[in-house]
């Protein structure tokens, strides 16, 4: 096998719940820990409710760093304008959605590494982001997506 040949060695993403945060920044950070003992491996803050543009730059960050994504879980009440397959890097990523209400996006990397992450409310304020994606990304972290958001005051996860 040539270098060429090699597939990538996953790597970390990088950390930006520390950094400034501004209102609409699409933020993501993973658990750090190998261990993933946590509810929750990480957390989102996207633009808007508009899959279709927010969709894509969360996804081309993960095959960034984790490797090719096969499959993306997520809640038909909380996004407009679902897909049922998205095209990221060449490659073809499905689009489930159930009505379930969780705050959370799934997302399937090979046949069963499944992360989910927290996604925080568009509008929520930067200060109370910083605190639900530091929750959630806790390793003893054993709160449930919504749960951190009513903690946090992000608010409420899903459109109404």
């Amino acid at each position: 096998m040539t270098g060429s040949d090699t597939p990538p060695v996953p790597r970390g993403l990088p950390s930006g719940v520390h950094e400034a945060v501004r209102p609409g920044c699409a933020l993501l950070r993973l658990e750090t820990t190998a261990s993933r003992e946590g509810v929750l491996d990480g957390a989102w803050w996207p633009h808007s409710r508009d899959i279709g543009a927010e969709l894509p730059a969360l996804l081309s960050a993960l095959v960034g760093h984790l490797g090719p994504v096969i499959r993306v879980g997520l809640d038909t009440e909380a996004w407009e304008g679902l897909p049922t397959r998205i095209v990221v890097d060449d490659r073809v990523v499905h689009v489930d959605s159930f009505p379930v209400g969780d705050d959370t996006v799934l997302i399937t990397r090979g046949d069963r590494d499944i992360f989910s992450l927290l996604v925080v409310p568009p509008d929520a304020a930067p200060d109370a982001v910083r605190a639900a994606m530091a929750q959630a990304v806790r390793a003893d972290n054993v709160s449930q997506a919504e749960q951190i958001l009513i903690d946090t005051g992000s608010g409420r996860g899903t459109l109404g």
